[in-house]
């Protein structure tokens, strides 16, 4: 079932990369402000794939530059080996002042290990290759499905063991397949000056956002400079916004790509390379109004530090309590419920608080659970008045369970 899902996945790309996508739908593209299209000049290089003969490693660059530019490793979706299947994104990239490594990794006949090493080797390749494009001290790593969950594992090599980012790196993961080669404890020790933008999608029904929920709830990064954000569908003068597992799309063809990813994208660069302020209100803004509003009708997107809205595991081709998946056991089904969308009477309070925390709310509690960043269970209590001192400081979850099955989850500072 598995192998046909790929094909199906596989000609789907393929069908893209021939024939290609002009942008559609109501909304136009943005005309100011992140998200806009770049004014450089689209540059190519490449040069063999020691791993996947006949596939070249390919870097997008603005022509002209003079001095190594900040760049982006990028980690494509299975399936999706063929650079024109996300031209848009690399051209993108490449207008914009940066450049961009583009690595096709084998689809068939390898093990999962293999494409992790196809990807690393490549990017190290490049850097090696052509000094003159590529600032190693000035890095994102950005990924989707599959390539979303490998860049955990090549970012965390890059970072650590290669020294790249010193004056700024990222992550950017997309709709996350599984995370293999990074353990519990690297992922604990995570360099705390990386950003992270985590995104998932409504409708995607093929990655279990679970994935997305444990890695975002367990690496060391702090609060401040990660996001989670979940992009919704909608139907706008009758043409169709599906948030999807095929977002983000060939060539960016319509309002999605460019405010759902190529804005934020765009900001997550602006402050991580350049400091920019106005940057991290977009790209990581806790929720700010610049972060999460779409433009023409469109719903804003879903902020939370704390993910809580993903669906039954039975809904996704890929389950995160998979065997497959090298991280089933830190699937964190605490911070992974339905998201709860009411309008209740509650409060919780002082935050911080040092010794003692009060719930107020009109509805009646079956449970109050708290979790540390690590998703791992600290308290679990059925009362309102709970006494914390015996926390050690830092940043928690509670999640407040209704004994009409709907739940609630918000961010404590314990001092």
């Amino acid at each position: 079932m598995k192998s046909l899902f790929y094909t199906i996945i596989l000609v789907a790309f393929n069908w893209l990369s021939t024939f290609g996508q002009t942008y559609t739908g109501p909304i136009p593209k943005p005309t100011s402000g992140y998200g806009t299209d770049g004014n450089y000049t689209v540059a190519t290089q490449s040069f063999a794939n020691p791993n996947f003969s006949g596939h070249d490693i390919v870097i997008y660059y603005p022509a002209g530059i003079t001095s190594p530019v900040p760049t982006i490793f990028y980690s494509h979706a299975f399936g999706g080996n063929n650079p024109n299947n996300i031209s848009g994104f690399l051209n993108f990239v490449a207008k914009k002042g940066y450049a961009v490594v583009f690595v096709p990794y084998q689809t068939t006949g390898v093990t999962v290990q293999d494409r992790y090493s196809n990807l690393l080797n490549g990017f190290i390749q490049a850097a090696q290759n052509y000094p003159n494009i590529i600032d190693t001290t000035k890095v994102g790593f950005v990924g989707h499905s599959f390539g979303g969950g490998a860049s955990f594992a090549n970012a965390y090599h890059c970072f650590t063991t290669l020294n790249w980012g010193q004056s700024g790196r990222f992550i950017f993961a997309m709709a996350q397949w599984y995370s293999y080669n990074i353990s519990q404890a690297e992922l604990q020790s995570f360099p705390t000056d990386v950003k992270l933008l985590t995104i998932v999608y409504e409708d995607d029904v093929t990655n279990d956002q679970r994935m997305a929920n444990d890695i975002f709830n367990t690496i060391n990064i702090p609060a401040s400079e990660k996001d989670y954000l979940r992009v919704k569908s909608d139907t706008i003068n009758g043409y169709t916004y599906t948030a999807d597992h095929v977002v983000p799309n060939n060539s960016a063809f319509d309002a999605l790509d460019y405010y759902a990813y190529y804005r934020l994208f765009d900001a997550m660069c602006d402050y991580t390379f350049n400091g920019s302020m106005a940057g991290k209100d977009v790209a990581l803004g806790n929720g700010s109004v610049n972060q999460i509003s779409m433009p023409g009708g469109l719903h804003n997107l879903v902020y939370s530090d704390a993910p809580t809205f993903a669906n039954a595991q039975s809904t996704y081709q890929f389950p995160c309590s998979s065997t497959e998946n090298p991280r089933s056991v830190h699937c964190d089904e605490a911070l992974s419920t339905p998201e709860t969308i009411a309008n209740i009477s509650f409060s919780m309070f002082p935050n911080p608080a040092k010794t003692m925390l009060y719930i107020e709310t009109d509805k009646a509690i079956s449970q109050i659970d708290i979790l540390n960043q690590q998703g791992q269970f600290v308290l679990t209590t059925n009362i309102k008045n709970i006494p914390i001192s015996a926390l050690s400081s830092g940043l928690y979850f509670v999640k407040i369970n209704f004994a009409d099955q709907s739940s609630k989850v918000e961010k404590l500072l314990k001092e």
